[in-house]
């Protein structure tokens, strides 16, 4: 844990002081993502995709002339799941079902980011761009304590593509995936599970 909390202080100090450049722009992002509840064990219990909201601010900085760059953003997000509970006798003994498990998360994904510059002009209408890189996650509420145990921090593999559009408006969509678990079972707790996670967003970069 404390070797993760250093490189997520790196990373964001490093973020911070590129942003910090006069060529550095900040904006508003909301979206949703579509989230499944993925068990280590496939068929101990089933799950269902649900969607959660997602909302913050990202912000951005571009390395002239090569169409390299990195982004970072703050971005409250829930991702939830419905699993039915009841298919197991130790849970169905006391009386849990069919329920949602709903994770409330702090995220912060840090990219790094190509973009397409080099479009003869059409660049300044829309340009396509890739990205990759980490995303913490820092828990702030997951209902259903008494089945599950959340840990404090989820880091995942973040990666994406979109749009940007008359160099203010970016449309991306993505998929992150946990690489440890985002909660275990209490009762049963060789059950591990992990968030896959689909989204899109829309940012509205202030100039």
């Amino acid at each position: 844990m404390k070797r993760i909390s250093l490189l997520i202080a790196a990373l964001m100090l490093t973020t911070v002081a590129a942003m910090s450049q006069s060529s550095s722009r900040w904006g508003i992002t909301a979206g949703a993502n579509i989230n499944n509840i993925h068990f280590k064990q496939s068929d101990i219990l089933p799950s269902k995709t649900m969607w959660g909201p997602q909302v913050g601010v990202t912000g951005e900085m571009n390395f002239s002339g090569i169409g390299f760059g990195v982004d970072g953003s703050l971005l409250y997000s829930l991702k939830q799941g419905k699993i039915n509970y009841g298919d197991r006798e130790a849970w169905e003994s006391l009386g849990y079902g069919d329920e949602t498990v709903a994770m409330h998360y702090l995220d912060v994904p840090l990219h790094l980011k190509l973009k397409w510059r080099r479009l003869e002009g059409l660049e300044n209408t829309i340009m396509p761009m890739i990205y990759v890189g980490p995303q913490f996650s820092f828990l702030t509420y997951g209902n259903h304590k008494s089945i599950n145990s959340y840990p404090p921090v989820n880091v995942y593999l973040d990666l994406g593509f979109g749009i940007e559009l008359m160099e203010r408006v970016q449309i991306k969509g993505g998929y992150n995936f946990s690489v440890g678990q985002s909660f275990h079972t209490k009762i049963l707790d060789d059950n591990v599970a992990k968030n896959r996670t689909w989204y899109f967003n829309v940012t509205w970069f202030l100039k």
